[in-house]
């Protein structure tokens, strides 16, 4: 750690904390069932338009033969649950998800 940071920062930024919602996709065991392709594309479309109405913070596919993918999402957790649970991957079985509620700081990004 090259950055010092005092206990009036770490208190300051706790201030600023908002919740959030932490949506953890993971592969389920129809992964590769028939018409996998065609149902993962619809997954697709519904998170980017999930992030595009605001509802996904941050989207992040994940590349692994277990994790699918993480969202941070805007929503309560008990919302988010919801939503995740009427996803095309979630509802054919492809995928499962969990969600946990936690905090963010807004403002927080991914760097460009």
């Amino acid at each position: 750690m090259s950055t010092t940071v005092t206990d009036e920062q770490i208190q300051a930024l706790a201030a600023t904390a908002k919740p959030y919602s932490l949506a953890i996709l993971q592969w389920g065991p129809e992964r590769t069932m028939d018409g996998a392709g065609a149902i993962e594309l619809e997954h697709q479309r519904r998170m980017v338009s999930l992030r595009a109405d605001g509802v996904i913070a941050v989207l992040c596919p994940v590349g692994s033969d277990t994790v699918a993918g993480v969202a941070i999402m805007t929503v309560s957790a008990e919302e988010a649950a919801e939503i995740m649970a009427g996803d095309p991957c979630v509802r054919a079985g492809m995928m499962r998800c969990e969600v946990h509620p936690c905090h963010g700081f807004p403002g927080d990004a991914l760097p460009a």
